[in-house]
């Protein structure tokens, strides 16, 4: 069988064994460091904003960009239901109410379309998330936002390096986030960003990620923050990541070319797109939905799959079919046929930057003969 792949793990060739020396024999390893300041003009600048705030991980940037937009009570916010549960946990830790659309079936991002449907007077909000290697349609997203006086969250932590009509992603909302995560195209092993043109939600992100220390006594306080900083070490690694994106971002593309060329024609199988008519895809993680005619769902494909020596992950579970979020009152009645559907015929198989073509080719080799004798 050979050994077991998994289904994901990070390249850290570059200079992040310098920097982080770097750090120790300085003594800077708190969020006081140089290479914080460094990281967040790098990615300021990939991203064309004015203002980077450097934080704890995702979740994290996701729950101050909620806050420093004083989202809270009676307010909604629309984004996918089909997402990580990280996004629908910032409306309702803040206080306000998530309200969910489906995705597109192509893209697997929200349906745009489905946002206009979804809006009330009390809509203050739209999460806009990119999926898995494609990015939102954002212009008529934009676009609506602005007619109805929205605040648009971009959650581009899965679209590092990827464009949107030649924009860059995590450059395209009132406020977007990043991650950080292990398995991202630029890690910190956990971290994350929030990013902005305005400057006055930039001051918001930083006091309220640093606890809310204010001038002049620094231990008095007239709010309360919390504390998501990112440390030094941790920019340090992003730092040497971040100078290393355009050849990650080449070599996921490759790596999705091959997955597709090994794959193409199985029988019961959807395979990612390769493009949309405003952006080409990164293959953050190369993501197949079996075919309703396959007599198998994800969760029986991937067993086999470990069992062949191949690891992989199911795609998201829908928020308004998370049991936490029902208990608490919330998506009574609310269908999501797209993302349901994905959830239960979709997974990706391994995809991290540091897979070789053989572990691809077995990998791919092995979801063939799952399907094969299902």
């Amino acid at each position: 069988m050979g050994e077991f792949i998994p289904v994901n793990e990070p390249l850290l060739g570059g200079n992040e064994g310098r920097y982080l020396a770097q750090c120790v024999d300085t003594g800077w390893v708190s969020s006081e460091g140089p290479f914080v300041e460094r990281f967040e003009a790098g990615f300021a600048a990939r991203t064309g904003r004015a203002h980077a705030v450097a934080v704890a991980n995702g979740t994290a940037a996701l729950e101050l960009a909620v806050a420093a937009l004083g989202l809270g009570p009676g307010d909604e916010v629309i984004l996918p239901s089909f997402t990580i549960i990280s996004c629908a946990a910032a409306v309702v830790r803040a206080g306000a109410v998530p309200v969910v659309v489906d995705s597109d079936p192509r893209t697997w991002c929200m349906d745009v379309g489905a946002v206009r449907a979804a809006l009330t007077p009390r809509t203050r909000a739209v999460m806009a998330v990119h999926i898995y290697g494609l990015p939102v349609d954002m212009d008529p997203l934009l676009e609506l936002a602005e007619a109805h006086g929205l605040a648009v969250i971009e959650d581009a932590a899965e679209a590092h390096g990827l464009t949107y009509k030649g924009r860059p992603c995590g450059g395209l909302g009132t406020v977007s986030v990043l991650s950080f995560y292990p398995n991202k195209l630029v890690t910190t092993g956990e971290g994350g960003m929030v990013l902005t043109g305005d400057a006055t939600l930039a001051a918001r992100v930083r006091s309220l990620a640093n606890l809310c220390f204010e001038p002049p006594r620094r231990f008095v306080h007239h709010a309360l923050g919390w504390n998501y900083r990112m440390s030094n070490l941790q920019a340090a690694v992003g730092l040497a990541q971040l100078e290393r994106l355009d050849e990650a971002v080449a070599r996921k593309r490759a790596m999705g070319r091959r997955y597709t060329e090994l794959l193409d024609g199985v029988p019961g199988l959807t395979l990612p797109l390769a493009a949309t008519e405003h952006a080409e895809n990164i293959y953050w993680v190369y993501g197949v939905v079996l075919d309703e005619a396959v007599p198998l769902d994800a969760e029986e494909a991937m067993r086999r799959l470990g069992a062949l020596g191949v690891g992989t992950r199911p795609f998201f579970w829908p928020m308004h079919e998370q049991p936490v979020l029902r208990d608490m009152g919330l998506f009574a009645g609310v269908r999501c046929p797209v993302a349901e559907r994905l959830a239960r015929r979709g997974f990706y198989i391994p995809g991290g930057l540091a897979l070789t073509p053989a572990q691809q080719e077995r990998a791919a080799a092995a979801l063939r003969e799952v399907l094969a004798h299902a």
